[in-house]
């Protein structure tokens, strides 16, 4: 049972992240500083759920800091989603093999 109320509270807090800046603000919003930092929370929230992630999924802080390195690099070239994934994953593996 306790997980269901994990899981309720998670959506009912899910839910209220979303409707209150909806509720707060009748019109547009003019300010270029609110709407910058309403852009970039996303990304804010997205990289602080990821990147710890990153660094204790492998349970090895070198293999993950090279996964890391090379995903950046291979989206910083504008490569394809997968080519990131797949060349993440082989840089931690090699890295893995000499460590």
């Amino acid at each position: 049972m306790s997980i269901a109320v994990y899981i309720a509270v998670m959506a009912i807090v899910t839910y209220l992240i979303r409707v209150i800046p909806f509720a707060a603000a009748r019109g547009k919003i003019k300010s270029r500083f609110i709407r910058s930092f309403l852009y970039y929370i996303p990304y804010t929230v997205l990289s602080a759920m990821t990147f710890p992630a990153i660094f204790y999924s492998t349970g090895n802080t070198m293999t993950a800091a090279a996964g890391t390195i090379t995903a950046l690099v291979m989206a910083f070239l504008r490569l394809p989603l997968i080519l990131v994934a797949l060349g993440a994953s082989a840089a931690a593996f090699i890295v893995g093999i000499f460590i």
